[in-house]
């Protein structure tokens, strides 16, 4: 496959051939599956805790004794029946991380990847560079580039003037090619992708 490399301005510069090989038919896909789902368990704080009747505050003394006051009986305040009582099976701190190995990674990257440049939703461009941090230049080259939506910018290391201009762009989220992960290259709409990074990115694939 090959691809077209454009300027900021979105003229044409020449073509290139992508070197890693494409997924194809139905392969990987419970890879992209079983990364996408890790990832996102990954995300979860895992920090929700309730106390159990033995954490909650109260003395052991019995409410009332047990017979002749019409009432149920009720042996303490931390029962879970009572308002301030412990709760049954709640949510305790835990860890919801689950292990995908290196090889599942590789294999949903490529798949992922492979599918988005089949659907022609990966642009990629010579450099992208800015000579100062303003918000209003950024938006012009995704603008000279026809990118709505969402949208992904991928680079090799990112400059702190495009980092800077891009943060209070709704919808777009700049990444590096070292750091480039199977959800974040699903997500947007669309993709972008400087040459020097897509060139990293096809030396992780091929590894």
């Amino acid at each position: 496959m090959k691809l077209t490399v454009k300027d900021t301005n979105g003229t044409q510069q020449g073509e290139f051939e992508v070197k890693f090989e494409l997924v194809e038919n139905g392969r990987g896909t419970q890879a992209v599956h079983d990364t996408v789902v890790a990832y996102q368990a990954a995300q979860r704080m895992g920090t929700a805790c309730t106390k159990t009747a033995g954490e909650v505050s109260g003395s052991n003394k019995k409410p009332w004794r047990q017979k002749g006051t019409g009432r149920a009986r009720a042996g303490s305040h931390q029962s879970p029946l009572w308002v301030g009582g412990g709760v049954v099976f709640g949510p305790k701190p835990r860890d919801f991380r689950k292990k995908v190995n290196a090889k599942t990674r590789q294999l949903a990257l490529r798949k992922a990847l492979s599918e988005r440049l089949k659907a022609g939703d990966v642009q990629v461009i010579a450099e992208l560079k800015l000579s100062s941090p303003k918000t209003k230049g950024f938006t012009a080259i995704l603008s000279k580039l026809d990118l709505k939506g969402t949208t992904l910018v991928v680079d090799s290391a990112i400059d702190n003037n495009v980092r800077l201009a891009s943060r209070n762009v709704e919808g777009v989220e700049v990444a590096t090619a070292d750091n480039l992960n199977t959800y974040q290259v699903l997500r947007p709409n669309k993709l972008v992708l400087t040459k020097s990074a897509f060139e990293k990115l096809e030396a992780r694939l091929k590894d």
